[in-house]
Protein backbone atom coordinates (compact mmCIF):
# COMPACT_ATOMS: atom_id res chain seq x y z
CA UNK A 1 0.00 0.00 0.00
CA UNK A 2 3.05 2.46 1.01
CA UNK A 3 4.26 3.09 -2.73
CA UNK A 4 0.47 3.38 -3.89
CA UNK A 5 0.74 6.76 -2.51
CA UNK A 6 2.98 7.57 -5.47
CA UNK A 7 0.66 6.85 -8.13
CA UNK A 8 0.32 8.60 -11.03
CA UNK A 9 -1.52 12.50 -11.01
CA UNK A 10 -1.17 12.02 -7.14
CA UNK A 11 0.16 14.83 -5.15
CA UNK A 12 3.58 15.22 -3.33
CA UNK A 13 4.34 18.08 -0.95
CA UNK A 14 7.75 18.56 -0.57
CA UNK A 15 9.74 21.17 1.68
CA UNK A 16 13.35 22.40 1.51
CA UNK A 17 12.63 21.49 -2.19
CA UNK A 18 14.71 24.18 -3.57
CA UNK A 19 17.79 21.85 -3.19
CA UNK A 20 19.67 18.79 -2.47
CA UNK A 21 17.32 15.74 -1.30
CA UNK A 22 14.29 18.02 -1.56
CA UNK A 23 14.90 18.49 -4.61
CA UNK A 24 15.87 14.75 -5.74
CA UNK A 25 12.80 13.88 -4.29
CA UNK A 26 10.46 16.24 -6.36
CA UNK A 27 12.21 15.63 -9.34
CA UNK A 28 12.26 11.91 -8.98
CA UNK A 29 7.99 12.13 -7.59
CA UNK A 30 7.62 14.36 -11.29
CA UNK A 31 9.26 11.56 -13.28
CA UNK A 32 6.70 8.83 -11.82
CA UNK A 33 4.00 11.55 -12.93
CA UNK A 34 3.20 12.85 -9.36
CA UNK A 35 1.90 16.44 -9.40
CA UNK A 36 4.01 17.82 -7.20
CA UNK A 37 4.51 21.11 -4.85
CA UNK A 38 7.54 22.93 -4.14
CA UNK A 39 7.70 24.57 -0.53
CA UNK A 40 11.31 26.32 0.81
CA UNK A 41 12.11 30.12 1.22
CA UNK A 42 11.63 32.69 -2.04
CA UNK A 43 14.25 33.05 -4.18
CA UNK A 44 16.07 32.45 -6.95
CA UNK A 45 16.46 28.89 -5.87
CA UNK A 46 13.17 27.97 -5.64
CA UNK A 47 12.45 29.44 -8.73
CA UNK A 48 14.86 27.46 -10.66
CA UNK A 49 13.75 24.56 -8.97
CA UNK A 50 10.65 24.91 -9.84
CA UNK A 51 11.74 25.24 -13.76
CA UNK A 52 13.59 22.42 -13.33
CA UNK A 53 10.91 19.84 -11.97
CA UNK A 54 8.64 21.18 -14.31
CA UNK A 55 10.87 19.77 -17.42
CA UNK A 56 10.49 16.10 -15.79
CA UNK A 57 6.42 16.47 -15.02
CA UNK A 58 4.18 14.57 -16.90
CA UNK A 59 1.89 18.02 -17.57
CA UNK A 60 4.30 20.12 -17.36
CA UNK A 61 4.49 23.72 -15.50
CA UNK A 62 0.48 22.61 -14.90
CA UNK A 63 1.39 20.02 -12.55
CA UNK A 64 4.36 22.19 -10.31
CA UNK A 65 3.60 24.53 -8.47
CA UNK A 66 6.45 26.28 -6.06
CA UNK A 67 4.95 28.27 -2.71
CA UNK A 68 7.41 30.64 -0.73
CA UNK A 69 7.37 28.84 2.84
CA UNK A 70 8.65 29.05 6.06
CA UNK A 71 8.65 26.13 7.71
CA UNK A 72 9.13 27.60 11.15
CA UNK A 73 6.03 29.62 10.87
CA UNK A 74 2.95 27.65 11.38
CA UNK A 75 0.63 30.38 9.83
CA UNK A 76 3.29 30.23 6.57
CA UNK A 77 2.30 25.85 6.62
CA UNK A 78 -1.28 27.04 6.84
CA UNK A 79 -0.60 29.36 3.87
CA UNK A 80 0.93 26.64 2.18
CA UNK A 81 -1.47 24.16 2.91
CA UNK A 82 -4.36 26.22 1.49
CA UNK A 83 -2.53 27.07 -1.90
CA UNK A 84 -2.16 22.66 -2.62
CA UNK A 85 -5.61 22.25 -1.56
CA UNK A 86 -7.09 24.87 -3.92
CA UNK A 87 -4.24 23.69 -6.97
CA UNK A 88 -4.52 20.35 -6.62
CA UNK A 89 -7.47 19.39 -3.94
CA UNK A 90 -5.51 16.61 -1.54
CA UNK A 91 -2.45 15.54 -0.82
CA UNK A 92 -1.14 11.85 -0.80
CA UNK A 93 3.27 11.97 -0.29
CA UNK A 94 4.33 14.96 2.70
CA UNK A 95 7.89 14.97 2.84
CA UNK A 96 9.25 17.16 5.69
CA UNK A 97 12.98 17.78 4.69
CA UNK A 98 13.70 21.47 5.33
CA UNK A 99 16.27 21.76 7.50
CA UNK A 100 19.64 23.80 8.63
CA UNK A 101 22.86 23.60 10.78
CA UNK A 102 24.10 26.77 11.23
CA UNK A 103 26.25 25.66 13.96
CA UNK A 104 25.85 25.44 17.78
CA UNK A 105 27.82 25.25 21.27
CA UNK A 106 25.93 24.43 24.17
CA UNK A 107 27.39 27.72 25.58
CA UNK A 108 26.73 29.87 22.14
CA UNK A 109 24.06 32.01 21.02
CA UNK A 110 20.69 31.35 22.04
CA UNK A 111 19.67 32.64 18.08
CA UNK A 112 21.49 29.37 16.93
CA UNK A 113 19.15 27.16 19.24
CA UNK A 114 15.96 28.52 18.52
CA UNK A 115 16.60 28.92 14.47
CA UNK A 116 17.86 25.44 14.39
CA UNK A 117 14.88 23.84 16.48
CA UNK A 118 12.26 26.34 14.83
CA UNK A 119 13.51 24.94 11.33
CA UNK A 120 14.56 21.40 11.84
CA UNK A 121 12.01 20.32 14.53
CA UNK A 122 8.72 22.84 14.82
CA UNK A 123 9.05 22.54 10.63
CA UNK A 124 8.43 18.90 11.23
CA UNK A 125 5.96 19.30 13.58
CA UNK A 126 4.14 21.97 11.91
CA UNK A 127 4.01 20.01 8.41
CA UNK A 128 2.57 17.02 9.76
CA UNK A 129 -0.16 18.67 12.19
CA UNK A 130 -1.53 20.90 9.17
CA UNK A 131 -1.71 18.25 6.48
CA UNK A 132 -1.94 15.23 8.39
CA UNK A 133 -5.86 16.07 9.08
CA UNK A 134 -6.70 15.92 5.44
CA UNK A 135 -4.59 13.09 4.41
CA UNK A 136 -6.39 11.29 6.53
CA UNK A 137 -9.76 12.13 5.81
CA UNK A 138 -9.57 11.98 2.38
CA UNK A 139 -9.14 8.11 2.73
CA UNK A 140 -6.16 7.28 -0.16
CA UNK A 141 -3.18 5.79 0.63
CA UNK A 142 -1.02 8.22 1.91
CA UNK A 143 2.56 8.90 3.58
CA UNK A 144 4.23 10.99 5.57
CA UNK A 145 8.50 11.39 5.41
CA UNK A 146 10.41 13.03 7.71
CA UNK A 147 14.36 14.13 7.14
CA UNK A 148 15.71 12.92 10.53
CA UNK A 149 19.45 12.61 11.06
CA UNK A 150 22.52 9.75 12.05
CA UNK A 151 23.25 12.67 14.56
CA UNK A 152 19.81 12.39 15.72
CA UNK A 153 20.50 8.83 17.24
CA UNK A 154 24.21 8.93 18.24
CA UNK A 155 24.35 12.19 18.81
CA UNK A 156 28.20 12.70 18.10
CA UNK A 157 29.20 16.03 20.19
CA UNK A 158 30.14 19.07 17.77
CA UNK A 159 26.77 20.45 17.22
CA UNK A 160 24.37 19.60 19.80
CA UNK A 161 21.63 22.38 18.73
CA UNK A 162 21.42 20.41 15.47
CA UNK A 163 21.27 16.64 17.19
CA UNK A 164 18.90 17.77 20.04
CA UNK A 165 16.14 18.99 16.76
CA UNK A 166 17.29 16.15 14.98
CA UNK A 167 16.74 13.77 17.98
CA UNK A 168 13.40 15.55 18.93
CA UNK A 169 12.04 14.94 14.49
CA UNK A 170 12.74 11.07 15.12
CA UNK A 171 10.82 10.83 18.26
CA UNK A 172 7.95 12.32 17.23
CA UNK A 173 7.98 10.54 13.72
CA UNK A 174 7.92 7.14 15.91
CA UNK A 175 4.89 9.02 18.07
CA UNK A 176 3.31 9.94 14.86
CA UNK A 177 3.55 6.53 13.33
CA UNK A 178 2.41 5.13 16.30
CA UNK A 179 -0.33 7.55 16.40
CA UNK A 180 -1.51 6.39 12.81
CA UNK A 181 -1.31 2.76 13.12
CA UNK A 182 -3.84 2.81 15.74
CA UNK A 183 -6.38 5.00 14.11
CA UNK A 184 -9.11 2.47 12.92
CA UNK A 185 -8.99 2.47 8.65
CA UNK A 186 -6.11 5.12 8.59
CA UNK A 187 -4.27 4.72 5.38
CA UNK A 188 -1.51 7.23 5.87
CA UNK A 189 1.74 5.69 7.24
CA UNK A 190 5.02 7.34 8.83
CA UNK A 191 8.05 7.25 8.05
CA UNK A 192 11.87 8.54 9.17
CA UNK A 193 14.54 9.53 6.19
CA UNK A 194 18.33 9.09 8.01
CA UNK A 195 20.48 10.12 5.09
CA UNK A 196 24.20 8.86 5.49
CA UNK A 197 26.65 11.31 4.07
CA UNK A 198 24.96 12.85 1.04
CA UNK A 199 26.69 16.35 -0.59
CA UNK A 200 24.22 18.86 -0.57
CA UNK A 201 24.57 22.47 0.24
CA UNK A 202 24.24 21.76 4.01
CA UNK A 203 27.39 19.61 3.59
CA UNK A 204 29.49 21.14 1.23
CA UNK A 205 31.37 23.44 3.17
CA UNK A 206 32.77 25.28 0.22
CA UNK A 207 33.67 22.43 -1.88
CA UNK A 208 32.42 22.52 -5.29
CA UNK A 209 32.55 18.58 -5.81
CA UNK A 210 31.09 15.83 -4.13
CA UNK A 211 33.74 13.60 -1.71
CA UNK A 212 34.13 9.99 -2.96
CA UNK A 213 32.31 8.92 0.91
CA UNK A 214 29.23 11.17 -0.08
CA UNK A 215 26.23 9.66 -1.80
CA UNK A 216 23.93 12.04 -4.07
CA UNK A 217 20.78 13.56 -3.21
CA UNK A 218 19.87 10.97 -6.00
CA UNK A 219 21.24 8.08 -4.57
CA UNK A 220 19.32 8.89 -1.29
CA UNK A 221 15.97 9.09 -2.98
CA UNK A 222 16.84 5.78 -4.67
CA UNK A 223 17.33 4.06 -1.43
CA UNK A 224 14.33 6.04 0.06
CA UNK A 225 12.10 4.58 -2.00
CA UNK A 226 13.43 0.87 -2.35
CA UNK A 227 12.95 1.25 1.91
CA UNK A 228 9.66 2.27 1.39
CA UNK A 229 8.35 -0.60 -1.07
CA UNK A 230 10.11 -2.73 1.69
CA UNK A 231 7.34 -1.00 4.35
CA UNK A 232 10.13 0.37 6.38
CA UNK A 233 9.76 3.18 9.04
CA UNK A 234 13.37 3.98 9.70
CA UNK A 235 15.28 4.70 6.36
CA UNK A 236 18.76 4.09 7.41
CA UNK A 237 20.73 5.06 4.20
CA UNK A 238 24.44 4.12 4.36
CA UNK A 239 27.07 6.32 2.19
CA UNK A 240 30.60 5.48 0.34
CA UNK A 241 32.33 4.97 3.61
CA UNK A 242 30.09 4.10 5.88
CA UNK A 243 28.25 0.89 5.72
CA UNK A 244 24.88 -0.27 7.35
CA UNK A 245 26.91 -2.22 9.75
CA UNK A 246 28.81 0.37 11.00
CA UNK A 247 25.87 2.40 11.49
CA UNK A 248 24.14 -0.64 13.30
CA UNK A 249 27.39 -0.94 15.64
CA UNK A 250 27.94 3.04 16.19
CA UNK A 251 24.14 3.22 17.09
CA UNK A 252 23.47 -0.06 19.49
CA UNK A 253 26.83 1.22 21.12
CA UNK A 254 25.13 4.50 21.61
CA UNK A 255 22.05 2.74 23.72
CA UNK A 256 24.92 0.87 25.44
CA UNK A 257 26.01 3.74 27.15
CA UNK A 258 22.58 3.54 28.94
CA UNK A 259 22.43 -0.38 29.64
CA UNK A 260 25.61 -0.78 30.53
CA UNK A 261 25.68 2.28 32.70
CA UNK A 262 28.90 4.48 31.19
CA UNK A 263 29.77 7.48 30.73
CA UNK A 264 27.33 9.52 28.22
CA UNK A 265 29.36 9.79 24.81
CA UNK A 266 31.46 7.32 25.69
CA UNK A 267 32.77 6.39 22.03
CA UNK A 268 34.27 9.62 22.27
CA UNK A 269 35.49 9.40 25.94
CA UNK A 270 39.73 8.50 26.46
CA UNK A 271 38.54 5.50 28.64
CA UNK A 272 36.52 3.93 26.31
CA UNK A 273 37.84 4.28 22.45
CA UNK A 274 39.71 1.65 22.57
CA UNK A 275 36.56 -0.87 23.71
CA UNK A 276 34.69 0.89 21.25
CA UNK A 277 36.67 -0.04 18.54
CA UNK A 278 37.06 -3.75 19.79
CA UNK A 279 32.79 -3.97 19.61
CA UNK A 280 33.02 -1.72 16.16
CA UNK A 281 35.39 -4.75 14.88
CA UNK A 282 32.73 -7.72 16.22
CA UNK A 283 31.21 -9.65 13.59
Amino acid sequence: MTLTAFSRSNVAVITGAASGIGLAAAQHFAGLGMRVVLADLGGERLAAALAAVSTRAAGGAADVIAVATDVADVNSVEALHEAVLARFGRVHVLMNNAGIQPGSAIVGPREDWEKVLAVNLWGVINGSQVFAPGMIGHGDPALIINTGSKQGITTPPGDPAYNVSKAGVKVFTEALQHDLRSREGCRVSAHLLIPGFVFTALTANGRTEKPAGAWTPEQTIAFMMSSLDRGDFYILCPDNEVPRTTDERRILWAAGDIVDNRPPLSRWHPDYGAAFKVFLDQD
